[in-house]
């Protein structure tokens, strides 16, 4: 298992240092000057010789003048240092940019997939034991069509009824503007501006997990050992829940994982469409400003997460079941 986890390691490594050097060239091709965006601001206030100054001094602050690969080099350099760069918007450092609407995209997409598991894993298990049922049947029809609508058009639909008909809910943003109260009074204000999208990104994602976890636990149901374990007389929730479910949750485990990354690369339209301070807005906002340095940090923070995911499905076999080894 070490020599395996270290081996997988060596090759995240390898794939995140490739991955890098892509999306810094792919980035230094795209048509734009980050220089002319820092100091567009200055336009208007100084003569057209000092704006040219001020513009070849901001494109040789930011190395704009050396080739692509020693830019690379450099921004390597500092990135192994812990040091991803200067944002040329919010003139603060990189990591100080995205320290906010890191925990923000954590947090909503942490609530969506706990609050997800906890309906969709008891669902899935109900149907398939009601497998047939009207209630099954039932089921099936709103997880098919839950499964194909984009979960932006869910937000739309939300956004319409219960904001915009009924008053319920706040459209966008993640707090009211200046407002001041008790400690409880702040938690209900942002749990009144948070709730629109996080029944949008949990809803969103019910229809392909539901289905996953019942076809899985319909398989396990009819294995020889789950007969066997009847034919025993054993109660049946304990051959539903400690038998079936066992020998259902290979096959689930890896859709989990890949399900809490697709929740996380999907809440980048969810945090747009309602303003949330997270870092799927400060991506878009990023890319229409030129910001790279704060999108380069926001890209590689999602394929850590990709890698790291990738690796905890596998080893999450040894664990789930033990006759799979990992160690080769």
């Amino acid at each position: 298992m070490l020599k395996y986890t270290l081996k997988r390691f060596i090759y995240m490594v390898f794939v995140f240092a490739i991955m890098s050097v892509i999306l810094f060239g792919l980035y230094s091709m795209i048509p734009g000057d980050p220089a002319r965006a820092e100091v567009e601001g200055l336009r208007n206030v100084l003569k057209p010789d000092e704006y040219q100054r001020a513009y070849e001094l901001a494109r040789e602050r930011l190395g704009l003048n050396d080739p692509t690969h020693i830019r690379y080099i450099k921004w390597a350099k500092g990135f192994l240092r812990g040091d991803f760069g200067t944002s040329i918007i919010h003139k603060q450092p990189v990591d100080e940019v995205i320290k906010t609407p890191l925990r923000v995209t954590i947090f909503i997409n942490i609530f969506s997939v706990i609050a997800g598991l906890l309906i969709t894993i008891p669902l899935g298990i109900y149907c398939a034991v009601k497998k047939g049922t009207r209630f099954d049947r039932t089921v099936q029809v709103l997880t098919i069509v839950g499964y194909s609508i984009p979960s932006f058009i869910f937000a739309l639909l939300f956004i319409y009824f219960f904001a915009v008909k009924l008053g319920w809910f706040p459209v966008s943003g993640m707090k009211t503007p200046n407002f001041t109260g008790t400690t409880w009074e702040m938690i209900k204000d942002y749990a009144k501006h948070l709730a629109l999208p996080l029944m949008v990104m949990t809803i969103g994602s019910l229809g392909g997990m539901t289905r996953y976890v019942r076809a899985a636990m319909i398989d396990a149901l009819s294995m020889d050992c789950i007969r066997t374990a009847r034919a025993k007389g054993l109660k049946e929730r304990v051959v539903v829940l400690s038998h079936a479910w066992r020998n259902a949750l290979l096959p689930i485990v890896t859709l989990l994982i890949n399900w809490f990354m697709s929740i996380f690369y999907g809440s980048l339209i969810i945090e747009r469409m309602f303003n949330l301070n997270g870092l799927g807005k400060l991506l878009i906002d990023s890319l229409f400003n030129q910001d790279y340095n704060v999108v380069m940090a926001i890209q590689l923070f999602y394929i850590v997460i990709a890698l790291s995911g990738n690796l905890l499905a596998d080893l999450s076999y040894g664990i789930v079941d033990p006759r799979v080894r990992v160690n080769k």
